[in-house]
Parts: structure tokens; C-alpha cells; sequence
């Protein structure tokens, strides 16, 4: 029996389509996951927050992981549109490298995403993405060492010692209410600290 869906109903998700496109859904689905994490990613959850039917998702995704896939993808190219947009414009490498670790002040939403995709990285859509950031940001660092003389073994493990503190204070922070500096103040002066003990 095929059933016919009344022209009210119809026109209400017409509307919804027409107000929400792909990337709606996509920066909504970013917000859950910066929130509450990769797995609390639902359509049901999402359609509430964008108060529109599931109808709505389904008009621009198949399922959920490919919404997923596609929140992910917009996630890792607006973090290399940042750098290049904000560090790579820097011609003084000292200047440059500074400001590669002041971005742990902005952003913070990106920050948080990353966190909570670390602590997923096992799943199948997260891996490929997390070991890309992982190696270009492991590139941005050891380039920049290089480039105020330090020689190419000690860049590297240069590198890795400002990579693995970026990911144990994110996590940290994430998940220990211990962890987690008091304010804006304190976090601006850890940042300075890292800053002055890791850049020659």
C-alpha cells in the first residue's frame, strides 16, 4: 500500500530542506562532537538541536557516517585554512613558530574536536583523519625548529616533545577537572611558559 503523505506535512519538510543545507548539519554535528564527543552524534540529537525532522538530514546525507566523514573533512580543512591563513603568512621564523603555539589560545572549538576525536582515534573514519593532522602537524613543528638552526634529529624529537604535551594537556583538560587552569590569565601564562621552555 503505497502511502500518501499529506501536503502539510510535505510542505514542512520542504521548508526544513530549503532552510538547512549540508553544512548545517555538518557544524551542528562538530558542535555534539567538541561537546559531548565523537559517539554522541545522532540524527535524532541533531534534528532537535536544528528543530527540524529527520527528513531534513536524509535529503542531504544516506547515513550517519556519511555525515560524519563529511563533518570530519570540514573540520581538517578549516584547520589547514587557519594555518595557512595565520602562520604561514609569517616570514620570521622565530615569529612564525610562536604563533603556531599561541593558537592553542584560539580556536578553541577546534581544540576540543581534536581532543575528543584523539580519544576515538580507533574507529574507522577517525584514524585516517587523526594520523594526517597528526603528521602535518609533526611536519609544521619540526620544520620550524629547523628553521631557527636546530639540526634535523633534534627537530624532530623537538617536535614530538611539543606534539605529545599539546595532546596530554588537551586530553587532560578534556576529561580531569583537576587538570583544567582556572582562567584565561592562567592559561595564557602556561602557554608563554611552553613557549619559552620549548623555542631555542
Amino acid at each position: 500500500m503505497v502511502r500518501i503523505m499529506s501536503a502539510p506535512h510535505r510542505k514542512s519538510n520542504q521548508a526544513a530542506r530549503s532552510r538547512l543545507s549540508a553544512a548545517d548539519w555538518e557544524v551542528a554535528a562538530l558542535d555534539l562532537i567538541a561537546e559531548d564527543g565523537f559517539s554522541s552524534v545522532n540524527v535524532e540529537r541533531l534534528a532537535r538541536r536544528l528543530n527540524v525532522t529527520k527528513g531534513s538530514f536524509y535529503w542531504h546525507f544516506g547515513s550517519r557516517d556519511e555525515l560524519l566523514a563529511a563533518a570530519l573533512k570540514r573540520w581538517e580543512d578549516e584547520d589547514i585554512a587557519t594555518f595557512v591563513r595565520s602562520i604561514e603568512i609569517i616570514t620570521n621564523p622565530d615569529e612564525r613558530l610562536r604563533a603556531l603555539f599561541r593558537r592553542t589560545l584560539d580556536k578553541l572549538k577546534s581544540h576540543w574536536i581534536f581532543s575528543a576525536l584523539f580519544a576515538e582515534s580507533g574507529h574507522a573514519l577517525v584514524r585516517p583523519v587523526m594520523e594526517r593532522v597528526a603528521n602535518r602537524r609533526m611536519s609544521y613543528l619540526t620544520d620550524g625548529f629547523i628553521s631557527l638552526g636546530m639540526s634535523q634529529a633534534d627537530a624532530v624529537h623537538r617536535a614530538r616533545i611539543t606534539y605529545y604535551s599539546y595532546v596530554g594537556f588537551m586530553q587532560s583538560t578534556r576529561y580531569f577537572k583537576t587538570a583544567r587552569l582556572k582562567d584565561q590569565a592562567e592559561l595564557d601564562e602556561y602557554v608563554n611558559h611552553v613557549i619559552e621552555t620549548l623555542i631555542p
